[in-house]
């Protein structure tokens, strides 16, 4: 018996609900008070009733089902069909089954008070941002959720409407009830926004810009300058530079032609401290997927050797797919099998490996990371760089190169 139940009409509804069906249809009210009148109703939901055999052999069941059906329909609204039999007469059921209006199905769900609130973010866009109500019907729940702020996110849209490139920093924003943390903790809802309150404006966007990290650069505020930190891994530039040392992104990029032909990028501070001696070369300290785009459009190593070395696990792999966007030359160093296989005693646990294809990876890197994230070894295996063995790093350093590198101690790398 597939007889539709009050339970069912309600799971329709609520399924209405879910996709934001029910609340899109509010932006298009062009008041508070028109707000649950919304052009869509009545709405209709699917009812299967029984044949008229079903009712001749199941009367009883059919009657009891019709019965439970009626009890509900204060919040929908059924339509009955007669049917006629020589031995049972004439009888009625429910055949449709409607809901009259936006009210009877946010009452049927529960969701009357949080309709009442959408309502409020319709008409206060509506009244202050009215270029919004398109992301409004996309993103209903997304609002939503973010009813306490909304707002006093529409204030930051407008100061920027009206300021547009402003070339401040965000704690220069003097919103009344906005602060610079407010701004931050809502970047990514903040340039979809942005992107559409500004649509007529198109010199106030930076298109070159994007993401979180991007979201000053692409609006125009000023932004805390990126630094990248590094080691100078040649004794002759260690001498004249220092050691270990931090830069503008600014400045790493106007480096004037460094004399380096190699350069290491590792996600480990200790191993960034402890690499060994490389002549012409440097290290630089990764600092995670954030870190790496410190990385992009700096000119010049494009012109060098780029070597990749973080965790064997799937982050690792996802970190250096990332890389070879900015970089596409780069190569990896120690994230092999041969690695991966010799350093059993130092498995760790990867708690929430990363699952998407990574399109940048080689041959053989796409093998070790497919047999990490598909759990051929071992469930969540990962090997990270600081467990691997320093004999077997300054083996795979040498092996860089045809000959033996001086180290600065005197001492020859194998």
């Amino acid at each position: 018996m597939a007889w539709t139940s009050a339970a069912n009409l309600q799971a329709q509804t609520q399924k209405l609900w879910d996709k934001g069906v029910l609340l899109a249809d509010m932006v298009q009210s062009s008041s508070l008070e028109k707000a649950f009148e919304s052009p869509t109703f009545p709405r209709q939901l699917r009812l299967q009733s029984p044949t008229t055999a079903e009712l001749s052999s199941q009367f009883d069941a059919v009657r009891v089902w019709a019965q439970a059906l009626r009890t509900g329909a204060g919040l929908y609204r059924l339509v009955e069909r007669e049917t006629r039999s020589p031995v049972l007469g004439s009888n009625r059921i429910p055949n449709e089954a409607w809901l009259d209006t936006a009210s009877s199905a946010f009452k049927f769900i529960g969701k009357t008070r949080d309709a009442a609130h959408f309502a409020e973010i319709v008409q206060h866009t509506r009244l202050h941002v009215p270029l919004l109500l398109p992301w409004l019907q996309k993103r209903p729940h997304t609002a939503l959720e973010l009813q306490k702020v909304w707002p006093l996110l529409l204030k930051v849209v407008a100061w920027v409407q009206a300021h547009p490139r402003s070339g401040v920093y965000l704690r220069q924003v003097d919103i009344a009830g906005v602060d610079s943390k407010l701004i931050e903790s809502h970047r990514s809802v903040l340039a979809e926004l942005l992107d559409l309150a500004l649509a007529s404006q198109p010199e106030a966007i930076d298109p070159t810009a994007s993401g979180f990290h991007g979201f000053c650069q692409r609006y125009g505020f000023l932004d805390k300058p990126l630094r990248v930190r590094l080691r100078w891994l040649d004794a002759a530039s260690i001498t004249s530079h220092g050691s270990d040392i931090t830069l503008t992104q600014a400045a790493f990029a106007q480096l004037n032609n460094p004399a380096v032909s190699e350069v290491f990028i590792t996600e480990n501070e200790v191993n960034f401290l402890a690499f060994p001696p490389v002549a012409n070369a440097l290290v630089i300290f990764g600092g995670g997927f954030g870190g790496l785009e410190r990385l992009c459009g700096i000119a010049w190593l494009h012109q060098r050797r780029v070597y990749y070395w973080g965790d064997i696990d799937t982050h690792g792999f996802a970190m250096l797919n990332q890389l070879r966007a900015y970089l596409p030359h780069v190569q990896s160093l120690l994230m092999d099998k041969a690695t991966l296989l010799l350093h059993t005693d130092h498995w760790g646990h990867e708690p929430q490996p990363h699952q998407r294809d990574l399109p940048r990876l080689t041959a053989a890197e796409r093998d070790v990371y497919n047999s990490l994230r598909d759990n051929q070894i071992q469930p969540g295996l990962r090997l990270e760089q600081e467990r691997i063995g320093f004999g077997w790093v300054q083996q795979a350093l040498a092996a860089l190169r045809p000959a033996p590198v001086e180290m600065q101690t005197g001492l020859k790398m194998l």
